[in-house]
């Protein structure tokens, strides 16, 4: 069944399907072959069984190798290739004037997928994820030896209109994956694209043969303030919304979970058109998300919401001819919302800031975030996506006691890609990034190559990017 939740946070999870094993050997899949034109790299999510590896139950193995080259007009320092938007420094800090020129292998992944047996009726199945890019590894090493980070895992029961889901997956805010090399880089301009342990349930209201009305319901970790991970999270008193000292005003707790949903619209009647990277073919899609959740903060009288609304949509402008080629495709994406206090422990953050206010008198801060693009095939083996992103905070009044606060950051990006054959990829993009900082101030650390040392308030980088794939 396609799960339009899980298709946008999935996009470029690698897979292929090998050939079901008979007597004369391993045979051809279509849509995974290697002759002119190529078939599409990857098709479908995690792939197809066709070759399950020898396991309890029915499993297949799959990923990819990626190999970056970055270009940046400003030294991001360890980010390198894969920087954020917050990370980026100040047009008079030292870090502005020094460009860079990198490689990196670190967002190769590899996944497992099993299928299980049924239990009531409903299919089993399970999903592992791993790449290379754990942003906790020591700035010293994680060069040329990144350590792997779990993106995935979870177990799914699917009873054709109703599937639960437990384990590590998207998070349920926030659909739209920006259409990038670098994975990374729009995480902090209305693309949140996070991952968070929940459990969820998805029904599918079936209207017609062409329409219906997706629903779901569950419950995450309130990643979105670090409060179930430390108790130390900074509140204005942080610079720009970094940790504070344990007991500062601004440390957060909480016992209950966030509580998330979706109510979707779903229509065939448009057909089906090509997703981020090409990866997926998805149907007309339009519908709402949104997030609930609250937590005690030190020294406060009264609780702080975290809270967002948003609204999403997926439009095939122009639709495939059979529902697997992707030439002469065109498609439009994009979601926008409002929310308050969700900042996750990645960086990719719904808004900028956790807390805004005076120790005692704290409360969410609020923020804003869109995120567009155009994904268009001329031809089957050729993807040309641009796309724009921006992040803003809400009531600038409201940020008075927070320095080097994110007034808003933006990503406005062009790439191609072209599939070799079904296993080879190579792509080109380029990006301009800037964020516009509020109440300035000068941060001497790592001797003036901090981000924020220096006392302009905005900061801005062109970014090159090549990237080599192999899927497998």
């Amino acid at each position: 069944m396609k799960k339009t939740a899980f298709l946008a946070a999935a996009l470029f999870a690698a897979t292929t399907a090998h050939g079901a094993e008979n007597g004369n050997g391993p045979a051809q899949v279509p849509y995974n072959c290697d002759f002119a034109p190529s078939c599409e790299v990857a098709p479908g999510i995690y792939g197809n069984l066709n070759a399950p590896a020898t396991s309890k139950f029915n499993l297949s193995v799959g990923g990819f190798i990626k190999l970056d080259y970055a270009y940046n007009s400003v030294n991001f320092g360890h980010n390198y290739s894969q920087m954020s938007p917050q990370a980026l420094p100040k047009t008079s800090s030292l870090a502005n004037q020094r460009d860079q020129s990198v490689f990196s292998a670190r967002q190769s992944r590899i996944w497992l997928k099993a299928n299980g047996p049924a239990l009531l009726g409903a299919k089993t199945s399970s999903l592992l994820e791993f790449d290379f890019q754990d942003t906790n590894a020591a700035a010293t090493t994680d060069f040329l030896n990144p350590s792997p980070r779990l993106r995935h895992a979870y177990a799914n029961l699917d009873w054709g209109k109703t599937q639960f889901l437990f384990g590590q997956t998207a998070d349920i805010f926030g659909l739209a994956i920006a259409s990038t090399i670098d994975f990374r880089g729009n995480g902090g301009t209305g693309f949140p694209g996070t991952r968070n342990p929940q459990l969820r349930v998805t029904h599918r209201l079936a209207l017609d043969k062409n329409n219906s009305i997706k629903i779901l319901a569950g419950v995450q970790t309130p990643y979105q303030d670090n409060n179930s991970i430390t108790n130390t999270k900074g509140g204005p008193g942080g610079t720009n919304g970094t940790p504070g000292t344990a007991g500062a005003a601004g440390d957060t707790w909480g016992a209950l979970p966030n509580f998330a949903g979706q109510v979707l619209f779903i229509s065939k009647a448009l057909g089906v058109s090509p997703g981020a990277a090409g990866l997926i073919q998805n149907p007309f899609t339009a519908g709402f998300f949104g997030i609930y959740g609250n937590q005690d903060v030190n020294g406060n009288a009264r609780r702080v919401d975290t809270w967002g609304i948003g609204f999403y949509t997926f439009v095939p402008l122009i639709s495939s001819t059979d529902g697997k080629s992707r030439e002469g495709t065109l498609t439009f994406e994009g979601q926008i919302y409002e929310a308050a206090n969700l900042v996750t422990v990645a960086g990719t953050s719904a808004t900028a800031a956790s807390l805004v206010g005076t120790p005692g008198n704290l409360t969410a801060a609020k923020g804003y975030g869109l995120g567009s693009q155009l994904i268009y095939y001329p031809v089957q083996d050729l993807g040309i996506s641009v796309g724009y992103g921006r992040r803003g905070a809400l009531n600038y009044a409201t940020y008075k006691n927070n320095s080097n606060f994110e007034k808003f950051n933006e990503s406005l990006f062009a790439n191609a890609s072209y599939d070799l054959n079904a296993a080879l990829r190579i792509a080109v993009e380029y990006q301009h990034l800037k964020t516009q900082y509020g109440n300035p101030v000068n941060v001497t650390a790592n001797n003036g190559t901090s981000p924020l040392a220096g006392t302009s308030d905005f900061g801005q980088a062109n970014v090159g990017r090549l990237a080599f794939y192999y899927f497998f």
